[in-house]
């Protein structure tokens, strides 16, 4: 009888710790939920009042107190659209050669195979402030290439700053594929670029996308990068090419919140533009998971 009390004793012990590991991660997971959906809330309780047609589609007046956030949109959007259009390439070929190519590289030294050395410098810049990223997009693309203030040094400097983010989910999602299918392509005579391009590429394209989203996420809330290579205080104008300076809604944001004219009659404005920024960021996640689940939905056919 003792051996199986002693079993009974234990087994409820673990029956215990498993219900109370359950209640736990339960409560930090809705807690995490409730606290997304009480800024949500807080957002949209003091925006919701300035959303207009007005204010999506005119400029700012009077001191950015009233008027419209319309150029701050359009300079967010080319700024987004402008560093996906740099870094996902890149990036996404980059993550293609560091999984199915450099583990097979040439030794740089003794002690450091080139797929090391790759990885080791993209973990450091995944964790390079994004205030560096501006100083050293002011320094190159504002100064020294001489681009000044513009869109397309904005965009690099995005570019640049998410390109680590792109190449770790590209390089995961190609880890994810089973080797089985590389080996059955090449037994069939496939070369190694057939074989990323029709076999690999297809299946991992919905895990890169999720990669890609996140990306746009980043950059799209950004405001140090921007700030030393590409936005204005007030430019009520639009941009008429890639080497205008533009306005941006997180800069916008951080302008009338902070450094406003009168920052109490801007307020309102302010949270109104936070609500359009989250609304804007995600339209374009919506976008991209419809682009994923596409491909998805694609590779189960």
């Amino acid at each position: 009888m003792a051996p199986q009390l002693i079993q009974e004793s234990v087994g409820s012990r673990k029956h215990l710790t498993q219900k109370i590991a359950f209640i736990l991660f339960r409560f930090f997971s809705l807690s995490i939920v409730a606290i997304l959906f009480a800024i949500l809330f807080f957002i949209i309780k003091n925006g919701i009042g300035v959303i207009s047609w007005d204010f999506l589609s005119k400029a700012p007046q009077e001191g950015m107190t009233s008027g419209g956030i319309f150029p701050a949109i359009v300079g967010t959007l080319c700024l987004v659209i402008g560093s996906c259009l740099f870094s996902f390439p890149i990036g996404i070929m980059s993550g293609i050669y560091m999984n199915e190519y450099a583990k097979n590289g040439k030794i740089i030294s003794i002690f450091i195979h080139i797929y090391s050395f790759i990885r080791i410098m993209t973990n450091n810049l995944s964790g390079v402030p994004s205030v560096v990223f501006g100083l050293f997009g002011m320094s190159l693309f504002v100064n020294f290439l001489g681009f000044g203030d513009s869109i397309i040094a904005g965009s690099l400097t995005l570019g640049l700053m998410s390109l680590p983010l792109v190449i770790r989910t590209t390089e995961e999602a190609l880890k994810s594929i089973d080797n089985s299918f590389r080996e059955g392509s090449l037994a069939l005579g496939a070369t190694q670029l057939e074989t990323i391009r029709k076999v690999i590429l297809p299946m991992a394209l919905p895990n890169i996308i999720t990669g890609l989203i996140l990306s746009i996420g980043r950059v799209s809330g950004e405001t140090a990068p921007i700030l030393f290579t590409a936005v204005a205080y007030f430019l009520p104008q639009l941009p008429t090419s890639i080497f205008d300076q533009v306005m941006a809604l997180p800069y916008h944001l951080y302008v009338i919140s902070t450094s406003g004219t009168d920052i109490e009659a801007s307020r309102g404005m302010a949270y109104g533009t936070a609500l359009v920024l989250i609304f804007i960021v995600l339209i374009l996640n919506l976008i991209a998971n419809m682009i994923r689940k596409h491909f998805t939905d694609k590779n189960k056919i």
